[in-house]
């Protein structure tokens, strides 16, 4: 059991960078946060960073997992007022290359899993008549990326779900936004050589990569009252990035 009085978060794809980083931002902000992850090892990370926190283990992908975790929130009377989709992953590869399961498990995580776990917590939200509901997209959503089609599309479609969810759910006070980070640092940017870094850094006006705290800050502005009147939009959190 946990205080009824404070706020319960969850964020899903919480045991290592953006996913990280709002976890532990929410939690200063005075949340109590759920963090998911796909392995216990991720689950237990997560539970020891977070001061005032739960980690469980979720699949996205599977309805067994996601009805495990349903369960689990009931058991301990957890019902989140705010819900960060953040679990996501790439498969990489160009479109004549790519096969059924690159692209299938991509919009199986990154679409149907969002579709689930938003489906499955908006229930609590509307008896509170309180919510809200983050989405984490990419600036490739909109700008696209050679070699990440299924990826691109995944996010893309996940702003048209966004707008959409706005406004079946204003009614009952529940915002829906996407947060989109252009380039931001994680084991992918910091394994690119000196000479990529140097060509991401100056696609990019403010000259640097992003971090994933300024993610977290975009998604707790969002997660707090002084957001209130702020639903269906896309924040673009990219260091100017131009969408060409």
């Amino acid at each position: 059991m946990i205080d009824t009085s404070v706020k319960v978060a969850l964020v899903s794809g919480a045991s290592r960078g953006i996913g990280e980083a709002i976890a532990l931002r929410l939690v200063r902000e005075g949340f109590f946060v759920v963090g998911t992850a796909t392995s216990n090892e991720g689950a237990q990370r997560i539970e020891k960073k977070l001061e005032k926190g739960l980690g469980v283990v979720l699949d996205v992908r599977s309805r067994e997992s996601m009805e495990n975790l349903f369960l689990t929130l009931k058991e301990k009377n957890i019902s989140p007022a705010v819900l960060v989709n953040n679990a996501g992953i790439t498969r990489d590869n160009l479109i004549l290359r790519m096969s059924d399961e690159e692209w299938g498990d991509v919009l199986e995580t990154n679409l149907n899993g969002v579709f689930r776990l938003t489906k499955g917590l908006v229930r609590g939200m509307t008896r509170a008549r309180w919510g809200r509901i983050i989405n984490i997209g990419s600036v490739v959503g909109r700008m696209g990326n050679s070699g990440q089609s299924n990826y691109s599309a995944s996010k893309a479609a996940l702003e048209g779900l966004t707008r959409s969810l706005a406004a079946e759910l204003a009614s009952r006070n529940i915002t829906v936004n996407t947060v989109a980070p252009g380039f931001v640092i994680s084991d992918m940017t910091n394994s690119l050589s000196e000479a990529q870094q140097d060509e991401i850094n100056r696609r990019i006006p403010l000259g640097r990569v992003g971090n994933p705290d300024e993610v977290a800050g975009c998604v707790s502005f969002l997660a707090g009252e002084d957001a209130s009147y702020i639903t269906g939009q896309t924040i673009s959190v990219n260091g100017g990035l131009s969408f060409i």
